[in-house]
């Protein structure tokens, strides 16, 4: 199977990659006060000398209250943004390209008990149980939010990053809104279908559009599953992601970033293309694939203890090469090895590291 597709350059308004390898994003919590350090910029340093394509950062949480479920998640505002700089020049330095996730956890909670910031953001008042965890964000709530979502991806260009992603997944604060789960509003950013429920998200994107302007890439992160609920659709069928995604594209969105648990599994019945397959087809725009990309086993096991060990990536090549999608983000593996990209282009697949949970007690 040949790696030339993987190898090859990939070119989007002011962003030029190397190869069409992302970092996944992966939260770390190792920011002391929302803050990232110099050992944050050596890991991420590390990724850029292993010739990384594209480096997206861990979610990093814009200025709102309660905006993070955990103490350590990384700011993008105040005194943060200077640890963001050192972090941007650090990778450039090595030839690198790098992307912040800009993230707010809304009505998710974190793993320490003891940690649970109020008030928190979502669109009922709802957490992704159902349960009642605090009222609904009102009109100043909501555009407070969005305005806080485009001054961080303004100031993500101003301090050197080459493009941004929004973390529109996992049944954080934006996919809240797009959840019938979550969202049981009646005003304008509610409603029974999931074009109705885009309002929020495509603000939050038209936002972050005025703030860096037209000639710089914004990356979508979007998820069909939630936490907990891993086998949900937001879109049950093509029609229903169109009705989703063409309003995000229209708003601003150049690269779709579709998360799957598992690349490989088809979307819908009949058809064999995943997420990100069906979202290009769909749209147009270049699309991210992820999710269990060259290990055995998937994230949400691997994470809980499940050891995962290096796997082919012969069939993820193979769907590349038919033009299925553009680029491939790979997580637990560049987490667990630095240098996964350069010993896949050398054809040492079978060098690379597996993963397992005691690596996230540290930044390797």
């Amino acid at each position: 199977m040949s790696l030339d597709t993987l190898f090859s350059p990939f070119t989007l308004k002011n962003l030029t990659l190397q190869n069409r390898v992302v970092m996944a994003p992966m939260t770390r919590n190792f920011s002391p006060g929302g803050i990232p350090n110099q050992a944050v910029a050596d890991y991420y340093e590390r990724r850029a000398e292993g010739n990384v394509g594209l480096i997206l950062t861990e979610g990093t949480v814009i200025e709102r209250p309660a905006s993070k479920n955990e103490a350590n998640i990384p700011n993008i505002y105040g005194e943060a943004l200077d640890g963001w700089t050192r972090v941007v020049q650090a990778v450039h330095a090595k030839g690198g390209k790098i992307a912040p996730q800009i993230w707010h956890t809304g009505a998710a909670f974190g793993n320490n008990p003891d940690y649970r910031p109020t008030p928190m953001d979502s669109p009922s008042g709802l957490g992704l149980d159902g349960a009642i965890i605090g009222a609904p964000m009102s009109e100043a709530d909501i555009s407070d939010a969005i305005a806080a979502f485009g001054r961080a991806a303004g100031d993500a260009r101003r301090i050197g990053f080459d493009a941004i992603e929004l973390h529109g997944a996992h049944g954080y604060l934006i996919d809240e809104f797009f959840w019938n789960q979550t969202n049981k509003r009646s005003d304008k950013w509610g409603g029974a279908t999931i074009a109705e429920r885009n309002l929020f998200a495509t603000e939050v994107v038209k936002a972050a559009r005025a703030a860096v302007g037209p000639d710089f890439p914004i990356i979508l992160r979007l998820s069909q599953w939630k936490s907990g609920a891993f086998d949900n659709k937001l879109a049950a069928t093509p029609a229903e992601m169109e009705a989703w995604l063409k309003p995000l594209v229209e708003a601003g969105v150049d690269i779709l970033h579709c998360s799957q648990r598992r690349f490989w599994e088809p979307e819908f019945d009949g058809s064999d293309l995943n997420f990100a397959g069906w979202a290009k087809k769909i749209t147009g725009v270049p699309t991210i694939t992820v999710g269990s990309v060259g290990l055995s086993g998937e994230f949400i096991a691997g994470f809980g203890g499940e050891v995962s060990h290096p796997a082919s990536i012969d069939g993820l090549l193979k769907r590349l090469d038919a033009g299925e999608f553009d680029l491939v983000a790979v997580g637990r593996a560049l987490l667990a090895d630095p240098q996964w990209v350069e010993k896949i282009r050398a054809g040492r697949g079978e060098d690379t590291k597996g993963f397992e949970r005691a690596l996230l007690g540290s930044l390797v």
